[in-house]
């Protein structure tokens, strides 16, 4: 697939989750949208909105939500619910996008009938990890809550963020004057970290941390390019482009690894004889450290196909290193790209 593909966000069109489903506003959402967000316990809490809230101003924001959604500025996405086999607007989720600043702005509210159901959590965390997973221009999200708005700072750090420990003021429309908020972020291995279920680490002092060992490996195809596959949401590091490869189980050696891996990911048969041991990374994360050997393989049985909703690129080896990658995986980019000029 073409690195230089469509932009995420300008051809976005839904996203569903177990009860919701996220889509742009259209005009035929302003009346609801007025109805819910016209409300004092709403607008209170969110910087932008006035209150009380005009009924054309509905129609202007929902005009501009889709001038930002074609400059790729703003993401600004309706929550509706099924009721009775009709859909019902629940409230409203956004990331606006800092391209230069490589992050994004997260704000969200839902009317006041729907609180207490997760419809928060299940929308921002929806959205936050998509966004995470495939916006590869930002590094971490940002948002910010009222002081005096402890629900919303807990759907935040349901969903992954962290309490960054700064304040700061926000002029509130509603209140006509500057309102204190917490100040959060999310990385990638935030919101990975929320939605997978993640194995007890072994007992740990501060200067030791559990190995984890993964075995990679380098497709290389007939005209000299390398395979590189973006991790897909739900994942840790969504977004990023790494090797095929995955962990090491108890008992397997790195090339039965990679040779189960492989198929498991892309359908394709490898034999041990066909990878060739080429370069280790050895890399410190927060939680773990990981040592990866990387394999160099020129043949293959079948057709590659991505079993796990990972989007596959084809690169040339002095290209690799425009492709965001683990941090572990880095130090190999130039190993690679000099062993096969």
């Amino acid at each position: 697939m073409d690195h230089t593909a469509a932009d995420p966000v300008t051809a976005f069109t839904t996203l569903h989750t177990e009860r919701l489903i996220l889509r742009p506003l259209t005009m035929a959402d302003a009346d609801a949208l007025h109805r819910l967000v016209n409300d004092w316990e709403i607008a209170r809490n969110l910087a932008r909105v006035p209150f009380p809230y005009p009924r054309a101003l509905a129609d202007d924001w929902i005009t501009s939500t889709h001038k930002d959604l074609a400059d790729g500025t703003g993401l600004h996405l309706a929550i509706t619910g099924d009721e009775g086999g009709v859909e019902h607007l629940v409230g409203v989720v956004g990331l606006r996008i800092d391209r230069k600043g490589r992050c994004g702005e997260l704000g969200y509210w839902v009317g006041r009938r729907y609180w207490g159901h997760g419809v928060a959590a299940e929308a921002a965390g929806k959205l936050a990890r998509w966004a995470l997973a495939n916006l590869e221009y930002l590094d971490h999200l940002d948002a910010s809550v009222a002081l005096d708005n402890p629900a919303s700072m807990a759907v935040l750090k349901r969903i992954g963020f962290r309490d960054t420990g700064k304040q700061a003021e926000h002029q509130s429309l509603a209140m006509g004057k500057p309102r204190p908020v917490q100040l959060f972020q999310a990385k990638r291995s935030d919101v990975a970290r929320v939605s997978l279920p993640v194995a007890e680490p072994e007992a740990q002092t501060e200067s030791t941390k559990p190995m984890l060992l993964v075995a990679a490996c380098a497709l290389i195809d007939s005209d000299g390019r390398v395979l590189l596959a973006r991790r897909p949401e739900g994942k840790a590091m969504a977004g990023l482009w790494e090797f095929p490869g995955g962990k090491v189980h108890t008992g397997e050696t790195p090339e039965d690894a990679l040779i189960r891996e492989l198929k498991e990911e892309l359908g394709i048969d490898v034999s041990a004889a066909c990878l060739a041991p080429f370069a280790f990374a050895s890399h410190a994360y927060d939680d773990f450290h990981l040592l990866m050997p990387l394999y160099l393989c020129r043949r293959w049985q079948g057709a590659i196909i991505p079993h796990e909703g990972q989007t596959l690129a084809w690169v040339r080896p002095n290209r690799i290193s425009d492709y965001n990658m683990p941090k572990a995986d880095l130090p190999l980019v130039p190993l690679l790209r000099d062993f096969l000029g």
